[in-house]
């Protein structure tokens, strides 16, 4: 016979119980996400309305923020509510579209990544040809494609979840819905999901972080017949890419490369690509980017010159 879902809400155990240090990561965490929303918002307006960076590095540093921001807001703005309240509920229907959401986005974003370490490997080593090949039409295909492949990606780790069963208990150990936790409520055996979930999300990460790495090792091998200037160049642009890679692969694989024993392990290392690594890319981005950073100062001195002017 088979099993009745009786579950239609769900209560999150949250990152921590103590009800004061909940208090103290509001405090610590809600400036983060505004910091975020700023930051990104500020690359993003930056790029869109200045001609100059309107190449494709700037156009893919603009979709990566747009990223971030998504990404950011799919999780942090409950959780961080979450933190001021005792019961942390969330419907299912809820928990399953914030599932669907962030594993788009998030999905999307290693795509990106891979876009755009592909931009960096012809600009550097196919230089001659770069305009041709990276034209704006190809560029926004292959941001097109970042996003579909992002929906492809999560449309798949959602039907494999809508089916299964729910009937009690109805306490996720998480902050925030994801597939492991999830799984551990459903009332069947999810063995196969669960392999699903390592095939679709931690081999995409895998062979995508290898490609990532094998674009760079590419990279370093042709810089050597470039001058010690040529070569100071090429490696500030390619170094704010691979620390931004980093930081959102190494939490990603060590989530969903391996089965979850230690949710309170598995939570501390969401927060890093939930909550702190989209506050930082923008930051890593513009430290490392002259021209960014003239553009925003100029913009922002034109911005205060017309407010005095009023």
């Amino acid at each position: 016979m088979a099993t009745t879902n009786n579950v239609t809400e769900l209560i999150f155990t949250g990152l921590f119980q103590d009800p004061e240090v909940q208090i103290v990561c509001f405090v610590v965490f809600f400036p983060v996400y505004l910091a975020t929303l700023v930051d990104n918002g500020l690359i993003v307006v930056t790029v869109s309305v200045r001609k100059s960076l309107h190449s494709p590095m700037y156009i893919f540093l603009s979709y990566l923020s747009l990223v971030e921001v998504c990404y950011s807001s799919t999780i942090v703005p409950k959780f961080i509510t979450d933190l001021l309240v005792k019961i942390k509920t969330i419907s299912l229907k809820g928990c399953l579209a914030q599932i669907f959401f962030s594993h788009f986005v998030g999905a999307a974003k290693i795509l990106l990544l891979m876009v755009m370490a592909y931009d960096h490997y012809v600009a550097i080593c196919k230089s001659l040809h770069y305009m041709n090949i990276m034209n704006h039409q190809w560029c926004h295909m292959l941001v097109a494609g970042s996003w579909l492949g992002g929906f492809f990606h999560s449309i798949i780790q959602v039907l494999i979840t809508i089916p299964l069963p729910f009937c009690g208990p109805n306490v996720i150990d998480h902050y925030f819905c994801d597939l492991h936790p999830l799984f551990k409520l459903a009332c069947t055996d999810t063995l196969v999901e669960g392999v699903i979930v390592l095939v679709n999300s931690g081999l995409i990460s895998i062979f995508s972080l290898l490609l990532l790495v094998s674009s760079y090792v590419i990279i370093l091998f042709s810089l050597r017949n470039h001058s010690a200037e040529g070569r100071r160049k090429a490696l500030s642009t390619c170094a704010s890419h691979i620390t931004v890679v980093i930081l959102f692969f190494g939490p990603a694989t060590f989530i969903y490369m391996r089965p979850s024993s230690t949710f309170t392990v598995d939570k501390l290392v969401a927060v890093l690509y939930t909550v702190i690594t989209p506050m930082l890319s923008p930051i890593i981005y513009t430290h490392r980017n002259a021209e960014v950073k003239n553009v925003m100062r100029k913009l922002w001195v034109k911005k205060q010159n017309s407010v005095m002017e009023k």
